[in-house]
C-alpha cells in the first residue's frame, strides 16, 4: 500500500533511515570488509528481488524471507550510518519499471510504509510518533485499515474523468495501465459526488489493484480444468493480471480495487478539498464513487491498535481480498504534516505485517498424478506438516519445468506455503541444510496408472498427458470422484473409496455407465456385507447382501437423476465449465440438446462462456465416446434440462416471480445453495450465477463475497437473505430493499 503525499520539503532525499534504529550507531565503529560485503550482497539481492517482485510479477522467495533480508540491511546500516547511501534499497520504493508499458511520471511521488513485525515494535512506533509530535493525537487519533496483498496503483482524474493510471514502478515513475484499469468495473471513468461537493480538477487517488479470493479460485479452477497449472497466490495473478498485453484479458480476471489515500489537488477555488482527516478523506472519495475500505476503524492509543491488529489476524481468511498486514495511520493530517516523511515512507503510518504462512519440512519423494483431463502433474510427498490451520502432506509441482525452476530434489528440506490459504505450493529448498543423499526427479515417460505412453497435447505445452482419455483408470476415477462432489451431483457414496470400488470390479467402461448400476453389480464390490442364513446362500447370493452403503449409493444415484442442469453441466467435465459460469451457461441453453446444436459463435456471445469455453464445448460434443455418455444418461432417466426438479414442481408453485432474473449468494436461512436456486426457477424466474446490469434483484446473505460488491457498484436491488422466504411467497413488491 501506498501513502497519500510525499514530503513536499525534499521528497526522496531525506537522510532519515526508513526505520528506526535497532542499536544505536558507535561513532568510534567503522564497517569491516566482512560488513560491507555483506551490505553489497543484501544490496544487490534485494533489489533483484524487487526487480522479480515489481516489474515481472515472477519473485522466487517469499514475502517473509524478502522481508528478513530488508530487516538484516536496515539493521546494518542503522549500525553504520555511512553505508546508507541514496542508492541503497533502504532509501528507495519498488522497482524501475519494465518495457511492456509506456513509462508515466506520478504528479507527486508514490512512497511506501515502514514495517513491524511484532507488538513491542508497534508500541514503540506509536510511543516515538508521541514524542515526535510533543503531544498525543488524542481520542480517535488513529486510523486502522487492512493492508491488501495488491498492486499499487495510481489514477489521475481531470475535471471529474480518468485521463490515466499507472503502476507504482519506482515511486516517481510507473507503467502507463490505463486502458487494463478501465476494465475494472469499480473504478470509475468518471468522479461524480452524491452529496453535491465539487468534485476537483484534478485529482491523483492512490489504492490497490487486487483478486479477490473468490475470483482467485475461480480462475485457478478453469486453470486446473484446462490442464494449466494454477497461480499461487492472488497477488502474483492480480499484478499479471493487470500487466496484460489485451485489455480483455484484464476483463475477464475481474479485478478488485480499494481506494487509501491520493497525491496531487486542484488548488483552484471552489473545488479544492479541505480534509481535515485521513477518515474523512476517505468518505470524500468514497462520496466520489471510489470503492474504499469496509474495515477502517479510528481508535485512541495503543492497546486498542493492537486489538485491532489482533482481530483482523483472526478474520485473516474471511475478508473479499488477501492481507497481509494492518496499516495504522495517524488520522489528523495537520500532524501528519507536521511527522512528514523518510526518503522512502511517511512517519505517520506504519504497516504491521503478519507472520508468514510458511514453514518448513523434509521432501521425501516426489510422484505424479493423473488428473480428470489427463495432465500428468509431480507433487511433492512430504512429513506432515501444520500450516495455515491444516495439516499438509502433499502439494503439487506443476510440471518437470517447474521442479528443474525451483531446484529441488527429493530428500531436500524445503519451503512450504498454503498459497492463498487453498492450494499448498513448495516454494525452494534450504540448500544448506544438504547432506549429499539428496537426487534429482525423473519424469516418467508413460502414464503410472495404464501404462500409455505420454505426449504433449501441443507444441509448446509445459504438461504431460495421458492420452487414453477415455480408458485411463486414473483419468475415469477423478471424473466419478468429480462427479459426484457437491459442485457436480453431490453423490454421498462416490468418493474416492467409492470410485475405486466400481473401477476395481471393472463394472463400468466410462461415467456414462453409471447410473445402469444395480444392486447384483455393486455385490461384486466392496458395497457388500456378508449374510450367514443358509437358504439365502442358496438362492445364488454367495453369503453377499447388500451393504448400507451400497444401498445408500442406489438411493444416491436415484436423487441425481433430477439434479439441475447447471449441475450436470459442471459432472460432464468440459473444460472452463465449473460451478462458477455453469449457472449462467444453463440459463442460456436451457438443455443438452441446445447446448449440443449450438454454434460456436452463438456459444461465445452467450455470457458466461466466451470464445475459449465455446471451442472447448464444440471440442467436447465432437468427441463420440464423450457423447454417448449423455445419450445413456439419458436413457437411465437423468434429465438435463434446466432445474429439472424445481420445474417439476413449478405446477405447484405460484409463479411470484416470472421473467425475473435473480442471483442468490451468501448463505439463505433454510437452503442450501442448489435449493435457493431451484426455489427461484420454480417460482418462474432465471436463477444467474453472475451479476450483470440485467440482474433484476441480488439476493444477499452471510459470507456474500464480489457479487454483492457488484451488485452495488451496478446499482442493482438488494434483497437481504432473511426475507428470501417472502420474495418466493409474495414476489418483489414492497420488500425492503438493502440500502448501501
Amino acid at each position: 500500500m501506498t501513502d497519500s503525499r510525499p514530503d513536499p520539503a525534499a521528497p526522496f532525499s531525506d537522510p532519515d533511515s526508513p526505520s528506526d534504529p535497532v542499536s544505536p550507531a558507535d561513532p568510534a565503529a567503522a564497517p569491516d570488509e566482512v560488513v560491507r560485503e555483506r551490505h553489497d550482497q543484501l544490496a544487490t539481492e534485494i533489489t533483484e528481488h524487487r526487480h522479480r517482485y515489481y516489474a515481472l510479477d515472477a519473485p522466487t522467495i517469499s514475502d517473509g524471507e524478502f522481508d528478513a533480508l530488508m530487516r538484516e540491511l536496515e539493521q546494518i546500516e542503522d549500525r553504520f550510518p555511512e553505508l546508507r547511501t541514496p542508492d541503497s534499497p533502504t532509501q528507495q520504493v519498488g522497482a524501475p519499471t519494465g518495457a511492456t508499458f509506456s513509462p508515466v511520471t506520478h504528479l507527486q511521488p508514490m512512497t511506501s510504509l515502514d514495517n513491524v513485525f511484532s507488538k513491542e515494535e508497534l508500541f514503540a512506533w506509536v510511543d516515538r510518533t508521541v514524542d515526535r509530535l510533543g503531544e498525543h493525537p488524542g481520542a480517535g487519533g488513529f486510523v486502522c485499515e487492512l493492508k491488501i496483498d495488491g498492486l499499487a496503483v495510481d489514477l489521475v482524474y481531470e475535471d471529474g474523468a480518468l485521463v490515466r493510471a499507472a503502476t507504482r514502478g519506482d515511486g516517481r515513475v510507473g507503467e502507463d495501465v490505463t486502458a487494463n484499469v478501465r476494465t475494472i468495473q469499480v473504478i470509475p471513468d468518471r468522479l461524480v459526488s452524491h452529496s453535491g461537493q465539487p468534485v476537483p480538477a484534478l485529482l491523483e487517488v492512490r489504492g490497490e489493484v487486487y483478486l479477490s479470493l473468490e475470483q482467485f479460485r475461480r480462475i485457478n479452477e478453469e486453470l486446473v480444468a484446462s490442464g494449466k497449472a494454477p497461480f499461487a497466490n492472488p497477488r502474483n495473478s492480480a499484478a499479471g493480471s493487470l500487466r496484460q498485453k489485451d485489455p480483455e484479458v484484464t476483463r475477464s480476471r475481474r479485478l478488485g480495487f480499494t481506494a487509501h489515500g491520493w497525491g496531487a489537488s486542484s488548488d483552484e477555488p471552489g473545488t479544492r478539498l479541505e480534509l481535515a482527516r485521513q477518515s474523512h478523506a476517505y468518505e470524500v472519495l468514497a462520496d466520489f464513487g471510489l470503492p474504499v475500505s469496509q474495515y477502517s476503524r479510528l481508535v485512541d492509543d495503543s492497546e486498542q491498535v493492537w486489538a485491532f491488529v489482533e482481530e483482523v489476524a483472526q478474520r485473516r481468511h474471511d475478508f473479499v481480498h488477501e492481507i497481509d498486514g494492518a496499516v495504522v495511520k495517524v488520522d489528523d493530517r495537520a500532524l501528519q504534516d507536521r511527522l512528514g516523511f523518510t526518503s522512502r515512507a511517511p512517519r505517520w503510518a506504519i504497516a504491521y505485517k503478519y507472520p508468514p504462512e510458511e514453514v518448513t519440512t523434509k521432501l521425501l519423494d516426489i510422484r505424479v498424478g493423473v488428473g480428470r483431463t489427463g495432465r500428468v502433474t509431480p507433487y511433492a510427498v512430504m512429513e506432515p506438516v501444520v500450516v495455515a490451520g491444516s495439516t499438509v502432506a502433499q502439494a503439487t509441482l506443476h510440471n518437470a519445468t517447474e521442479v528443474v525452476r525451483k531446484g529441488v530434489l527429493i530428500g531436500d528440506t524445503v519451503v512450504l506455503r498454503k498459497a492463498g490459504d487453498v492450494i499448498p505450493e513448495v516454494l525452494g529448498p534450504v540448500v544448506d541444510l544438504r547432506d549429499g543423499t539428496e537426487h534429482p526427479f525423473v519424469m516418467p515417460t508413460h502414464c503410472p496408472e495404464c501404462g500409455t505412453e505420454l505426449a504433449y497435447e501441443k507444441e509448446g505445452d509445459k504438461d504431460l498427458r495421458c492420452p487414453n482419455q477415455r480408458s485411463c483408470p486414473a483419468q475415469l476415477r477423478e471424473r466419478l470422484f468429480h462427479l459426484g462432489s457437491r459442485a457436480a451431483l453431490d453423490i454421498e457414496m462416490l468418493g474416492e473409496k467409492g470410485a475405486d470400488a466400481i473401477l476395481a470390479a471393472h463394472l463400468i467402461t466410462d461415467e456414462g455407465d453409471l447410473f445402469d448400476l444395480t444392486a447384483e453389480d455393486l455385490l461384486r464390490t466392496d458395497f457388500y456385507t456378508r449374510n450367514a442364513n443358509a437358504r439365502e446362500k442358496k438362492a445364488g447370493t454367495t453369503g453377499r447382501v447388500l451393504s448400507a452403503n451400497g444401498t445408500k449409493l442406489l438411493e444416491n444415484l436415484e436423487a441425481a437423476r433430477t439434479r439441475p442442469w447447471a449441475k450436470f453441466l459442471v459432472a460432464l467435465s468440459i473444460r472452463h465449465i465449473g460451478k462458477g459460469n455453469a449457472p449462467d451457461v444453463a440459463a442460456a441453453f436451457p438443455s443438452v440438446e441446445a447446448l449440443r446444436d449450438a454454434s460456436e459463435e452463438e456459444l461465445a456471445g452467450a455470457e458466461g462462456i466466451g470464445p475459449v469455453t465455446a471451442a472447448a464445448i464444440r471440442e467436447w460434443f465432437a468427441t463420440d465416446w464423450r457423447a454417448e455418455i449423455v445419450r445413456k444418461w439419458q436413457a437411465a432417466g437423468c434429465v438435463l434440462g434446466t432445474y429439472a426438479a424445481a420445474e417439476a414442481r413449478a405446477a405447484e408453485q405460484p409463479q411470484t416471480l416470472a421473467g425475473l432474473t435473480i442471483v442468490v449468494t451468501g448463505t439463505v436461512p433454510g437452503y442450501s445453495r442448489d435449493e435457493a436456486q431451484e426455489a427461484v426457477v420454480a417460482r418462474g424466474a432465471k436463477a444467474a450465477g453472475s451479476v450483470s446490469k440485467r440482474t433484476d434483484y441480488v439476493v444477499v446473505g452471510e459470507g456474500a463475497g464480489s457479487k454483492a460488491d457488484k451488485a452495488r457498484d451496478l446499482g442493482r436491488p438488494i434483497i437481504a437473505a432473511e426475507h428470501f422466504q417472502r420474495l418466493l411467497d409474495e414476489g418483489p413488491e414492497g420488500l425492503p430493499l438493502v440500502e448501501d
